[in-house]
Parts: structure tokens; C-alpha cells; sequence
């Protein structure tokens, strides 16, 4: 199966590829049901690029985010309420300490609950929180993996203190792979498109000329 890329966008395959494809698509008869050769009209294309960037733009910057244990104090820290302490059972728990957490003005909302956690989730990290906080680290720096509170993988620059900034950059919430997985369906869906005979033509099913 040839390729030309005289003219990419009529078509990627060379004339013997092309006549070949044409002889195929006529003999197949499709059960009596015809498949014409046209191209993918304007607005379904425009209505798939609209469709990407608004999925962007609604989820940013959420989309993607990693888990820090400063995301999580301010549940640790509800967990010392003495309502949370004397609760019937975690349910009863859990629900307090999302109460307590909303009331805190630094607490990020948005992401406590793309990131929905149990108490025995919380009694796992936040010994590992706390220690963390009673050496004044940077809690952002830190990632919730499971359950461990390990330091990101990420490299940033360097703090006055001289502390690497490790968190999460803006650019960099799940975006970087999902435009590379983008521009491969697109480019996949091109390429077989394109590999087809150039639209100017159409099948007229049953009329095989050999």
C-alpha cells in the first residue's frame, strides 16, 4: 500500500492504491446498503474542536490535580474535635469533619471533593501530615499516594529558605497527556481518512470495472 504526499489533503495513498481501493469499495455491496465517499463536514469538525476546548476550559484547573497534604489538613485538623472524637461510629465522623473543614477559609472545596477520602484514610495520613507540619515543612510540597505522604516529583525553584519548590505546576494537571493523546486520535483519524480515494469520487456499489 503506497503513500503520496504530493497533495495530503486529497489523499495519502499513491494512484495504484487508489485505483485499488476504488475497485474494492464497488464490489462491496454492503447488503444492499450504499456508503458514500464524502468528506467530513465543516460543522462536525468545528462541533469536535468546540467540544475539546470547552472540556478544557470547564475543568481547568482542576482536572488532573494531585492530592497534597496541605489539600488534607484541614481534615487532620478537624479530626481533634472533641464532636469527631465522641462521633457513634466513622460515618457520623467523616460527616462532621466535613462539616468543621468547610468553615475553614483555607480549605480548597473544589478539590476536597474530587478527592473523596474515608476516616480510615485520614487516620492513616495524618500522623504522616502532622509530622510534617511540626517540622514546618511545605505541606504542598508533599503528595498523597495512597497510603503514604511522599515528596512530589516535581522540581520547581528554589525558595528563599533555599527549599526546592516541589508542587504541582499550573501547565501540568493531566493537560500535558491528554494533548498528547489528542493530537494522536486526531492525527490516527486523519491518516485514515486521508488514506482513503480523494472525495472527488464516488462509489457506485456493484459496478466493478476490471
Amino acid at each position: 500500500m503506497g503513500w503520496s504526499f504530493k497533495d495530503p489533503l486529497v489523499t495519502l495513498s499513491d494512484d495504484e492504491t487508489t485505483e485499488k481501493n476504488k475497485r474494492l469499495w464497488e464490489r462491496e455491496l454492503l447488503g444492499g446498503l450504499t456508503e458514500d465517499n464524502n468528506p467530513v463536514p465543516v460543522p462536525v469538525v468545528w462541533l469536535v474542536l468546540l467540544t475539546v476546548v470547552t472540556a478544557f476550559l470547564v475543568t481547568f484547573p482542576l482536572w488532573g490535580q494531585r492530592p497534597t497534604a496541605k489539600l488534607f489538613l484541614p481534615y487532620v485538623e478537624a479530626m481533634q474535635n472533641p464532636e469527631v472524637l465522641n462521633a457513634k461510629n466513622d460515618d457520623e465522623a467523616l460527616k462532621l469533619v466535613e462539616k468543621i473543614a468547610k468553615q475553614d477559609p483555607n480549605a480548597n472545596q473544589a478539590l476536597l471533593e474530587r478527592h473523596p477520602v474515608s476516616m480510615d484514610d485520614l487516620r492513616i495520613v495524618a500522623p504522616q501530615i502532622e509530622a510534617l507540619k511540626a517540622h514546618n515543612a511545605h505541606l504542598g510540597d508533599y503528595t498523597v499516594v495512597g497510603p503514604n505522604v511522599v515528596l512530589a516529583n516535581f522540581e520547581g525553584n528554589y525558595r528563599p529558605d533555599g527549599s526546592r519548590i516541589r508542587q504541582q505546576p499550573w501547565w501540568d494537571k493531566g493537560y500535558t497527556i491528554d494533548l498528547f493523546y489528542l493530537s494522536y486520535f486526531f492525527l490516527a483519524v486523519f491518516l485514515m481518512i486521508k488514506r482513503l480515494p480523494p472525495t472527488s469520487w464516488q462509489p457506485r456499489h456493484g459496478h466493478v470495472e476490471e
